[in-house]
């Protein structure tokens, strides 16, 4: 019975998410093409905060849990395990007054309606894999750019998501550009939980009644202790939280 509701489910899902990329794709134009910046980037908290709650509609529990306080007037970097594109949206959501942009594959800046519209024109960083040099030269203007306007940059060290909830290797070089570059930033690890679950099956059908969780640890200033510490440290606090 819960097989066949959740391919049901799944299909009225990927009705309504197909339709709020393209309502989001026009809405985003607009925005950024009357109201620059301010206008595109309220469309674009529209949209990561809608297509949240529309995961309700799978009968997903979300949860953050944050026994800190995150600090104020200052860049951000969010470091977080990754297992879903549907951890992505809650995430933005979440710190959606912080101004989140995010470090992301070059091969998302095209044919992803409002989601690639988005990574090219919400201040976000498309980093080609395959080439470290434009990599590591992309990040570093990402860095400054978000220890400029005190924004947030979003990072998933792992680089492919897990399909099974297991953290992957975290890769250094990410973190540590913008670290060198962001140097009043604060570091602050994110452990994801569950997410994986939706996709468990793969794209279709989504898992129902999946409890996510989103564990939000204590911030670290970026230049408090050396980087091998600090990315020590950081990869242990978000691995030691994964269920």
């Amino acid at each position: 019975m819960k097989t066949i509701l959740s391919y049901i489910l799944s299909s009225i899902f990927y009705l309504f998410y197909g339709f709020l990329l393209l309502f989001f794709q026009t809405l985003q134009w607009l925005g950024f093409n009357i109201g620059n910046y301010k206008g595109h980037k309220k469309a674009v908290d529209f949209m990561n905060c809608t297509l949240t709650y529309l995961l309700y509609f799978l009968g997903t529990k979300i949860t953050f849990i944050n026994k800190y306080k995150i600090p104020e007037n200052v860049p951000l970097i969010v470091v977080s395990n990754h297992q879903s594109m549907h951890d992505i949206c809650p995430l933005a959501c979440y710190f959606k007054n912080r101004h989140p942009k995010f470090v992301s594959k070059i091969e998302l800046g095209k044919g992803i309606p409002a989601v690639s519209y988005n990574l090219t024109h919400g201040g976000s960083v498309l980093i080609d894999r395959k080439d470290s040099r434009q990599s590591l030269s992309a990040i570093k203007k990402f860095g400054k750019y978000i220890e400029d306007n005190k924004y947030t940059a979003v990072i998933f060290p792992e680089g492919t998501r897990s399909k099974d909830g297991t953290p992957k290797r975290f890769s250094e070089n990410g973190l540590k550009m913008l670290t060198k570059f962001a140097p009043s930033a604060y570091v602050i690890p994110v452990t994801i939980n569950n997410c994986w679950k939706i996709n468990k099956k793969g794209m279709f059908p989504l898992g129902i009644g999946v409890n996510l969780t989103f564990e939000i640890h204590e911030a670290i200033k970026a230049d408090s202790m050396e980087f091998v510490k600090l990315f020590e440290k950081v990869e242990q606090t978000i691995k030691n939280a994964v269920a």
